[in-house]
């Protein structure tokens, strides 16, 4: 487990205060399909990606709080490379090729 400097030893982080994937995790964009409107594109969804950042600070669920549902909880929000050749099949271009993009926690899986 890697230590904090500037946390003491035997501190535990609240749910939320620590992200829960880091950069180089494989992941997967939820695929889900929720009643309203919803910040993740729909082509995304289903795709497999590498995380390249957690963003500073964790902030509100932009979802939740457009439905008047959160209470004021954090999560973070990741930049994600998902390959071109994920999503469009056929692609011509090189494999290295890929879409950057903004995931709120929740929207993630570990692979």
């Amino acid at each position: 487990m890697m230590t904090n400097p500037s946390r003491p030893a035997g501190i535990v982080l609240a749910l939320g205060e620590a992200p829960v994937f880091a950069a180089g995790d494989r992941v997967k964009v939820s695929k889900r399909f929720p009643v309203g409107h919803y910040r993740v594109p729909l082509y995304v969804r289903g795709k497999s990606a590498v995380v390249e950042a957690v963003m500073e600070p964790a902030n509100l669920d932009n979802e939740e709080e457009g439905f008047g549902r959160n209470a004021g909880s954090k999560l973070h929000y990741y930049r994600v490379a998902i390959p071109l050749t994920e999503l469009w099949q056929g692609y011509a271009g090189s494999s290295r090729d890929s879409l950057r993009i903004e995931i709120f926690e929740t929207w993630l899986e570990r692979i």
